[in-house]
């Protein structure tokens, strides 16, 4: 039976508080755990996150999955954006000590779980989200193995240059439409500038070079948010990961917000099956 632990509220590094889900099978003993990043303008419960945590559970792996305490949710209100002001301070570095947050919480809060071995963790990040596994991973020997999922491979390229640049600076902030929610996203100059001050543990590339856990890299060859050649760029970095392309996927794998369907989408079930293989076989 799948026990499912739902906005669960831990304390977060920089003020605001971070919510997560646990999801575990109890009829399993000492079950891998996988911790599952969103991306950008994401939020744990969009799409077919949810279906995707309980099926991983149903199949023997616990899973976490949590919002970044900046992605612009609220305790109160934690899908879509309703606190853009923070949204607007999120960087990086954020991200990543967010995410050592959890780590240090899930190994104390787990420790004697019987259902979830809180030793054998494999972190999975979507897009933006892939990009901060794998920094994490590199820096930190609690992560046993890796998942790129349309994993980004350069943070820096993503800034604006030039007279743009130049443009966010003078006025402080600079703005991005979401597409699906038609609200005007702000950016603040300190995201930029807390990249510069910290480029060399933001950058993916050093990062996916040093790595010494495995890693799987599974992307679509029709994502338009994030194109294909940053997959190969990765297992370029990292040789001995194993890269995976599914034909015709997109970069949420046919999944959309809300989804309202008992089953995954074709696609997340070919990669539920990959990950629970790749985790199973290096235990």
């Amino acid at each position: 039976m799948v026990i499912q632990e739902i906005n669960k509220v831990i304390k977060g590094p920089h003020r605001l508080p971070i919510l997560l889900d646990v999801f575990y099978n109890n009829t399993v003993e000492h079950a891998p755990l996988l911790i599952f990043c969103h991306g950008y303008k994401g939020f744990k419960d969009w799409g077919a996150w949810n279906l995707f945590a309980k099926t991983f559970a149903a199949s023997g792996i616990a899973v976490l999955k949590f919002n970044f305490s900046h992605n612009g949710g609220t305790i109160e209100q934690p899908i879509d954006f309703p606190d853009l002001e923070a949204f607007g301070h999120n960087n990086y570095t954020k991200e990543l000590d967010d995410l050592n947050q959890v780590l240090d919480w899930v190994e104390t809060a787990y420790a004697k779980h019987s259902n979830i071995n809180v030793s054998n963790i494999t972190l999975v990040g979507h897009s933006r989200g892939g990009g901060i596994v794998t920094l994490k991973a590199a820096e930190d020997s609690r992560v046993k193995k890796l998942v790129s999922l349309a994993g980004v491979s350069d943070f820096k390229s993503r800034f604006p240059k030039g007279s743009d640049l130049d443009a966010w600076k003078s006025t402080g902030v600079r703005f991005v439409m979401n597409g699906r929610t038609k609200q005007q996203m702000p950016h603040y100059y300190q995201f930029y500038e807390d990249f510069m001050a910290n480029a060399s543990r933001l950058t993916i590339q050093l990062a996916a070079k040093s790595l010494k856990v495995p890693h799987l890299i599974i992307h679509g060859d029709a994502d338009t948010s994030v194109d294909l050649k940053e997959a190969f760029a990765l297992h370029k970095w990292h040789p001995g990961g194993q890269l995976v392309v599914l034909k015709g996927a997109n970069h949420v794998f046919g999944s959309h917000h809300p989804w309202d369907f008992s089953e995954l989408p074709l696609y997340l079930q070919q990669i539920h099956s990959k990950i629970t293989h790749f985790i199973n076989n290096l235990c």
